[in-house]
């Protein structure tokens, strides 16, 4: 997406894409489903903390360990082989956004930076920096073997990704009076079609989504994942979707951002689901 040119606030642009109003207005409702609920008022920490682990484990899916989620519940140990690595490095990811709160729209590239850090702390020392020309993308060696690549976009150089980043850093530090549902798809989607890093780009961009949902107050609590949407819907959807991103016309921008809208409904209606578990004493 080009971040230059006369529009001051090329992100307000986008929400006047066709069918962009309404993903974000089904949005709203949904979380407000979700806020209103009566569980919400008495242990919003407990679906705060449910949505974390769930949202982890559809990260986690979606980068190559499809765990259910009662191993992920279970398991402590997650340095034991590939798939549980990523597991852990999903859940490291959910823990660190809230600490990153504060500082992301002063400093998103340090955010990210951390981020990258996080989820791949034995990556040595491509860790927590963007990758140089010639280096090797992958998104971790459970995606690997999980079959052909997620992302399957042409990768830009080194150059191109940093330009671009510092581009999305501006406009994230200059602020837009976008729906917050935009900015995160945004977001999640220029850093899927950049790959900053050397791994783990999927992980940092979804974490990365979040951040900007909950920070922008949208989602205050963090009860509506949009992790589990994402993978709910699928792969392929996943990534027809951000090819529609990455062509960068109206058409195709606006297919990601509802994309993105529906995966944070169907996140919110998980909570939604816990919320009504917990009212009947099942969960």
């Amino acid at each position: 997406m080009s971040t230059t040119g006369a529009n001051a606030d090329p992100l307000a642009a986008l929400g006047s894409l066709p069918g962009v109003a309404e993903s974000v207005e089904s949005v709203r409702k949904a979380v407000d489903r979700v806020y209103g609920h009566r569980v919400m008022r008495r242990r919003s920490n407990e679906i705060t903390g449910e949505a974390a682990l769930r949202g982890s484990r559809g990260s986690a899916a979606l980068s190559g360990a499809d765990w259910a989620l009662e191993e992920v519940r279970r398991r402590t140990d997650f340095s034991g082989d590939d798939e549980a690595r990523v597991v852990g490095a999903a859940l490291r990811l959910t823990a660190e956004t809230g600490e990153l709160l504060s500082i992301w729209r002063q400093s998103p590239l340090r955010v990210l930076a951390r981020l990258h850090l996080v989820a791949a702390a034995d990556n040595g020392d491509a860790v927590g920096r963007p990758r140089g020309d010639g280096e090797l993308v992958t998104e971790t060696p459970a995606a690997d073997a999980a079959g052909p690549p997620l992302i399957g976009l042409p990768l830009p150089g080194a150059a191109e990704v940093a330009g671009r980043l510092d581009g999305l850093a501006r406009l994230v530090v200059a602020g837009s009076s976008a729906p917050a549902l935009v900015t995160a798809a945004v977001v999640h989607g220029e850093l899927l079609a950049l790959r900053p890093f050397g791994s783990h780009n999927g992980l940092v961009a979804r974490a990365a989504e979040r951040i900007v949902l909950v920070g922008s107050g949208l989602d205050p609590k963090s009860v509506c994942p949009p992790e589990v949407g994402h993978a709910e819907l699928g792969r392929a959807a996943y990534a027809a979707a951000l090819d529609g991103y990455a062509s960068g016309t109206p058409e195709g921008m606006a297919a990601w951002i509802a994309h993105c809208g529906r995966a944070v409904e169907l996140g919110a209606r998980e909570s939604t689901a816990v919320c009504e578990a917990l009212q009947r004493g099942a969960a």
